[in-house]
């Protein structure tokens, strides 16, 4: 799981920015939003231009230089702050890994060049790099001893180059190193706005409906769409070599995707991912942006519910505030972002925050403020 994020120097963060999922209340509701104390299901509202988006692609950095998986490099052209000083990003993770505590941060003067490394488990540093002041790494985990520790290429990750290049013996360190490899690259990034654009988990782009299709799921993708309240019939129909996934008007089928509303794709796209979600091990670390922005406000509710019962950690950004509630998550799930900081609403007041206030209705009369 995530602890915590820090980021400066990155796109809108020009100071250390911080994202902690460890501060939360012992609220006695709600207690599969939150598991060893981290929070689990988190939801972020914040004005536009505050950098919600900007925040989850500083999460997702990670993913361009410890994976193969899909980076979209349009999206990190402009990478450092205009106003900043500093010459390079700085990056800081710590994730609960196996029981372990795992830290790992970097400096980077651009999207794929790495200045400083450092990778510690429970506190004890196996391995580290400062290219300012020399390329000799320092590795510690236990066999790495033959591998060559001279590494001039600023656009390889150290930790990449020891996974790639070693036998590491089994013990419980290089396990928990491996472990976490297994979750960045188990992170996805999607969005719908602005075209279907995500970061992680797949190498490509995928067909939505041809992987549906190819997956066995359109019955389950119709149920699914009635759920959400599109009311529709769902069929295949086969064209020379191509299967077109359509609508069925008593008999009378149409392309789904030419008829299809916005909202609808939307909702496509998401099943597309809830298919993978629903994948053991498949995803470990789920962030949406804007994840509502073509549903109604019960279609939102149905969404969160949805990604509740796969067991994923997820933080989803949103402006809908009937997503305030109780009934959903908890106050310590709820953030509120500005330029400079974020914080729960747990930890945006001073009021005792108990399950049958009306927390939506608190933070629309202005009574969380982080600033």
């Amino acid at each position: 799981m995530l602890i915590k994020f820090s980021v400066s120097n990155f796109k809108s963060f020009n100071n250390e920015f911080i994202f902690d999922l460890q501060d939360t209340n012992g609220y006695e509701f709600n207690k599969t939003s939150v598991k060893d104390g981290i929070v689990n299901n988190a939801l972020i509202y914040g004005h536009n231009g505050v950098g919600k988006s900007n925040l989850g692609l500083a999460l997702f950095d990670i993913i361009g230089h410890l994976t193969d998986s899909n980076t979209n490099e349009s999206e990190y052209y402009i990478y450092l702050n205009a106003l900043s000083k500093a010459e390079t990003a700085k990056f800081k993770y710590e994730f609960l890994i196996d029981s372990n505590v795992v830290i790992y941060e970097y400096h980077k003067i651009n999207r794929k060049t790495i200045i400083y490394e450092k990778f510690t488990i429970n506190g004890k540093e196996l391995a580290y790099i400062d290219r300012n002041i020399s390329d000799e790494a320092r590795v510690s985990l236990r066999g790495t001893e033959n591998l060559k520790t001279a590494l001039a290429n600023k656009e390889l990750s150290l930790l990449k180059y020891i996974k790639n290049n070693s036998v590491l013996e089994k013990n419980i360190e290089n396990e928990t190193f491996l472990h976490f490899f297994q979750f960045i690259e188990g992170m996805l990034f999607f969005r719908s706005i602005q075209g279907n654009m995500f970061l992680g988990v797949e190498s490509e782009k995928i067909v939505l409906a041809d992987d549906i299709i190819k997956k066995g799921n359109v019955s389950d993708f119709e149920i699914f769409l009635n759920k959400a309240g599109v009311e529709c019939k769902l069929l295949v129909v086969k064209e020379f070599d191509k299967e077109i996934l359509s609508f069925d008007f008593e008999g009378k089928p149409i392309p789904f995707f030419q008829i299809a509303s916005h909202g609808t794709k939307a909702l496509t796209l998401f099943y597309f991912w809830l298919q993978r979600l629903r994948e053991k091990s498949k995803i470990s670390f789920l962030f949406i942006d804007e994840f509502d922005a073509f549903y109604h406000h019960e279609l939102s509710t149905l969404i969160v519910e949805e990604l509740k019962k796969t067991g994923v950690q997820f933080v989803l950004t949103t402006h809908n505030t009937s997503n305030i509630s109780n009934d959903l998550l908890r106050p310590d799930c709820y953030f509120l972002m500005y330029k400079q900081s974020i914080k729960s609403l747990a930890r945006s007041t001073s009021k005792e925050l108990r399950e049958a206030h009306n927390i939506e209705k608190m933070y629309k009369a202005g009574s969380f403020d982080v600033k």
